[in-house]
């Protein structure tokens, strides 16, 4: 197979986007802005998303579906809601389409004109306050703990498949709540999960934090993040948790009997990720051959290609293949014996190699001969031949060093890229030759945050949970500052 990506050194973003065909993820759809994911990279995403889905129940909370279409109405009902999604969202406006009496397609009908335009959910706040309305009237209905796996639309001028398109999918979790500290304790159980997640499933070291007022979701009181760093140096937001207050239940009058038999006010948290983890998976450890993926969300494990010159060869192979197979998912790890007639090994190994397949087995006559099988590791490129005997379990053994490579490799160069900056001169000749995570005293103003922004275009990702408590001063006003945040510049 000949060479089919632009090296990371040389065009980051190129490299990006020839992985993400080149390894079959996704591609272009006739629709602006709106991908296809492909059926390798759906099946990353079905990893994730089983995983996530297993960890959101082991914590109480049940899946549900909600419309598509939320009357226009109901974005008026809280205002920092509208405003914040105002520009991205998608208008329907009729119902029907008709043929042109011109003879040329069809046209929309200008008599099925809706009364009350629909809009495609940008995010599903209130249309699923709109019907926990129906849901509580005492304190007995909480809390409710639902999730909804579904796809939303925030129309967008520049896109880059998985990391930014109009389209995309992703599970939002919206919880009801006796009171502001159950709801407090689920806004933060959920950034957990999603750490865990990040951290065990897709080896990738992330940061927990608070965002700043500026950089909160529309119509939240607080938003909780965990920050990956790209090995571009730029940040990617790769899961939030919002703790709602009271707003969307006061926009939508859901109140409840309390246990003194006084009506209050719903406490309210949303929580969701998306097909963007994928993008994160891909700039987060994949190199100049290929995707990178962490054994827990491969699409297989292991593949084993047989090595051989004529059909005799490959039946008596594919006998002690099969027995390999047995052995490998009496263990759970999933596996694919390639024997396909139509590609020769050396250009199978250089697709599972684009495609980031963990391990590799190649056997063939010689092999069966010696009791012995060639195993390749997709992280280091390394090769050793290996007795047949126990392939099984040293798989087993080689899939869960692999995890953990992939895992500390990341995070050994995000230590060697987070710096911290006492000076706005530093921060912003730091910011151009190096990138990273830049940890800085700020503050606390809007006005500060907004300047650096503009002149700088790096944000504050975050206000780290553990980040300590000391005397410090704003890098570009001076004035006296508690603690660090992380500044970086971001997708």
């Amino acid at each position: 197979m000949a060479k089919v990506l632009t090296s990371k050194e040389e065009n980051y973003s190129q490299w990006y986007n020839d992985l993400v065909a080149k390894a079959d993820l996704a591609e272009s759809s006739a629709v602006r802005g709106c991908m296809v994911i492909k059926p390798y990279g759906y099946a990353i995403w079905e990893k994730m998303q089983a995983q996530l889905d297993k960890m959101f129940k082991e914590t109480g909370h049940v899946n549900a579906y909600f419309p598509l279409f939320i009357p226009k109405s109901f974005f008026s009902k809280e205002a920092a809601h509208v405003e914040g999604f105002a520009k991205e969202c998608a208008v329907v406006t009729h119902y029907r389409l008709k043929n042109d009496p011109d003879g040329k397609g069809v046209v929309v009908d200008p008599d099925a004109k809706l009364e009350e335009e629909l809009i495609i959910r940008p995010t599903s706040e209130t249309i699923i306050w709109s019907t926990y309305k129906n849901w509580i009237q005492s304190y007995r209905d909480l809390p409710i703990l639902c999730n909804q796996w579904a796809n939303v639309v925030r129309w967008e001028m520049r896109t880059r498949m998985f990391l930014r398109t109009t389209e995309f999918l992703w599970q939002e979790g919206h919880t009801a709540h006796e009171t502001s500290q159950e709801a407090l304790a689920e806004t933060d159980q959920m950034i957990n999960v999603y750490a865990s997640f990040a951290e065990d499933f897709m080896a990738m070291p992330v940061i927990k934090g608070a965002k700043s007022a500026n950089e909160r979701f529309a119509g939240a009181i607080e938003t909780y993040t965990i920050e990956a760093l790209m090995q571009d140096g730029k940040a990617l937001q790769s899961g939030t948790s919002h703790f709602l207050g009271q707003n969307f239940a006061k926009a939508f009058d859901v109140q409840f009997a309390n246990r003194d038999g006084k009506l209050e006010y719903v406490w309210a948290t949303s929580w969701g990720a998306s097909t963007r983890l994928i993008g994160a998976l891909i700039m987060a450890h994949s190199d100049n051959n290929g995707l990178v993926l962490p054994p827990k969300l491969a699409p297989y494990q292991v593949v084993i290609v047989p090595i051989y010159k004529n059909m005799d060869q490959l039946a008596e192979i594919s006998v002690k293949v099969n027995e390999i197979l047995a052995k490998l998912k009496a263990r759970g790890i999933s596996v694919k014996y390639d024997n396909r007639d139509t590609q020769r090994p050396g250009w199978k190994f250089a697709e599972y190699e684009l495609k980031g397949v963990p391990v590799r087995l190649a056997i063939g006559p010689r092999d069966l001969e010696n009791g012995s099988i060639e195993v390749a590791r997709r992280d280091t490129l390394e090769k050793s031949v290996e007795k047949i005997e126990n392939i099984d379990q040293l798989v087993e053994d080689l899939l869960d060093a692999i995890q953990k490579n992939i895992y500390d490799k990341a995070f050994k160069f995000r230590a060697e890229n987070t710096t911290k900056v006492d000076s706005y001169d530093e921060f912003k000749e730091l910011l151009n030759t190096k990138g990273g995570f830049f940890l800085a005293h700020w503050d606390g103003t809007a006005e500060t945050e907004i300047k650096i922004k503009e002149e700088t275009k790096a944000t504050i990702r975050c206000i780290p949970f553990d980040a300590p408590e000391e005397e410090g001063k704003c890098m570009v006003t001076g004035k006296p500052s508690k603690r660090r945040v992380i500044f970086a510049l971001a997708y």
